[in-house]
């Protein structure tokens, strides 16, 4: 009998009353707005019951990942599951997908095979239209932009400064580099601008970090769109574009509430981009779990090094929440990928040396997930290692990996949620009870007074393992220019490969000897951080040759293809 597909397990799920599933976060009627039968929105009026105790955070995160991914997703909604069969109240607090990746290589991302939230299709199609509603927003505030160079330019933007492009959450490698105001006089000023892809905009990264309306409101209005020739910024609320953009993202701020496979809740809610962001999702979905659930269980993009990194000192900064332990899921593939002894590439098979038995090579990979533990032990966090398991697996490997994290006193087990659901998560979520329960130590890596510098420098040195920091003249000139305008103490987040701890792809395991290159440094002051940029950052993905797009099919009234 053939495996079914994701997707044909999601169709064949059997739904719980969405009611039911809010009940338990202590969600009545009354603090859901319903999307159809399988969807609702959260009011943010659920997350003032001060009567009850905050829950146990939870992160999960991975060693590097392939360009495959290591299944970060399915775990998280695995060890859901596994919770709720345990009689823990738990939810998990997820990204929603943005529709360029479900249409690529990637495929959706609502967890896979018997680890999924549900309606699949909903969620990897529009859900309740949030990212539309910040691609209007973010072009609303391009629009006014243009529209007041072209109307006399009263604030003397310098047009060669406009930093603010445009999005579209789609897959268009034609639209990364575009020009603007071409044809008649009438039709704007011409310039070079472009468009990025809607998760990277800081209008998401806002969405994603804003704690109630009103942050929601004056986060939008610092947003930097570019500068006056006399090098000073200009922002949306000078444009005075930021009440009708808020206007346009006040539903899109209430989270969504779905349900895993087993009916367990799920909070789907903002979706930044990984690279140049935090790539995490929303603050606010935290903070509703945390007010109705025992445990809120909530994943981070790519490896510690970026996603957990973020997580820690940008979202906690934000939000006020505490982590109590971490999760962080290793597979054998990765591993062995990281002993240099082979090439994976996204959209392929592996190579069938991988799926070979050599524990010796899961050794050699070691050092990676070494020093992702040694990421969440700096922040003062208990690691717990989820194996998350492959049929290819052999028990010798998962052997290896069980040593090396014991290492670092942290407990390994081994995961068969993809294919068991919850019951494959049981002896995981059992982990990862022990660990909450043990006392935590968390500290960010810097202070906010901290200086640009001396944050850029901690991240490199004491998470990345880099000798230091190289700023390009580019870059330096940009820090002055952010200094000057009294935003030399924002959060960092770097934005470089997810493929290696370093800054160069090619890079494997824990590189060391290495200097981290600067060669932007750009604001997004409405989220609240500055990102440097240290690689070549796609903010636009083009399609491959044979994209996902090309399988997916309406037949007989029913979606098909989706991955």
């Amino acid at each position: 009998m053939d495996t079914p597909s994701d997707l044909e397990i999601a169709q064949r799920a059997t739904y719980r009353p969405l009611a039911d599933v809010g009940a338990e976060l202590g969600l009545g009627t009354d603090d859901l707005e319903p999307y159809g039968d399988h969807v609702a929105k959260v009011r943010l009026s659920a997350i003032n019951r001060d009567d009850t105790p905050r829950a146990h955070y939870v992160l999960i995160t991975a060693m590097t990942p392939t360009p495959l991914g290591e299944g970060k997703t399915t775990t998280t909604v695995g060890l859901g599951q596994a919770m709720a069969l345990l009689g823990r109240r738990a939810v998990v607090t997820l990204r929603q997908p943005s529709l360029g990746p479900t249409f690529g290589i990637k495929g959706g991302a609502a967890g896979g095979g018997y680890s999924q939230v549900i309606p699949m299709e909903r969620l990897n199609l529009h859900l309740t239209g949030d990212f539309h509603a910040v691609t209007a927003a973010h072009n609303l505030l391009a629009a006014m932009v243009d529209n007041h160079l072209f109307h006399g330019n009263a604030l003397g933007i310098n047009p060669q400064s406009i930093s603010w492009r445009r999005v579209l959450d789609v897959n268009d490698r034609a639209l990364r580099n575009i020009v603007v105001g071409l044809g008649s006089t009438q039709d704007g000023i011409p310039r070079q601008s472009g468009f990025d892809i809607t998760a990277a905009s800081e209008v998401m990264a806002i969405l994603s970090l804003s704690n109630s309306a009103e942050d929601l409101r004056q986060r939008l209005g610092r947003i930097i769109v570019g500068y006056d020739h006399d090098g000073m910024a200009v922002t949306a609320e000078a444009l005075r574009a930021a009440g009708a953009m808020a206007a346009l993202l006040v539903e899109a701020l209430k989270p969504n509430l779905l349900q895993t496979l087993e009916g367990s809740p799920a909070l789907i809610h903002a979706g930044p981009f990984g690279n140049i962001a935090t790539g995490n999702s929303s603050v606010l979905a935290d903070l509703v779990g945390s007010a109705g659930a025992e445990v809120v269980l909530t994943e981070a993009g790519f490896g510690a090094d970026m996603g957990a990194e973020r997580f820690f000192n940008i979202k906690c900064r934000a939000s006020g929440l505490t982590p109590d332990a971490a999760v962080l899921v290793a597979t054998v593939r990765s591993l062995k990928a990281h002993s240099g002894r082979h090439h994976v590439v996204a959209g392929r098979p592996l190579p069938p040396s991988m799926l070979e038995e050599r524990p010796d090579e899961v050794a050699l990979g070691g050092a990676n997930l070494e020093a992702h533990l040694g990421i969440v032990r700096r922040h003062g966090i208990e690691p717990v290692v989820a194996i998350n398991a492959f049929p290819t697996d052999h028990p010798s490997e998962h052997a290896v990996i069980a040593d090396l994290a014991a290492r670092w006193g942290a407990e390994a087990v081994v995961a068969t949620h993809f294919t068991d659901g919850g019951r494959g998560a049981i002896d995981l979520a059992e982990a990862v009870l022990r660990a909450i329960e043990r006392p935590s130590a968390f500290s960010m890596l810097y202070p906010d007074e901290l200086s640009i510098t001396d944050k850029l420098e901690r991240i490199a040195t004491e998470v990345y393992g880099a000798d230091g920091v190289d700023w390009s003249p580019t870059a330096t000139k940009q820090l002055r220019q952010l200094e000057a305008n009294g935003l030399g103490h924002l959060s960092m987040c770097v934005a470089k490969t997810h493929l290696s701890i370093s800054s160069n792809p090619t890079l494997l395991g824990a590189p060391r000897g290495w200097r981290l290159p600067v060669r932007e440094l750009r604001a997004s002051a409405g989220a609240g951080f500055a990102y440097a940029i240290c690689g070549d950052m796609r903010t636009m993905p083009g399609l491959g040759a044979h994209p996902a797009a090309e399988r997916i099919d309406l037949t007989d009234g029913v979606i098909t293809g989706l991955s």
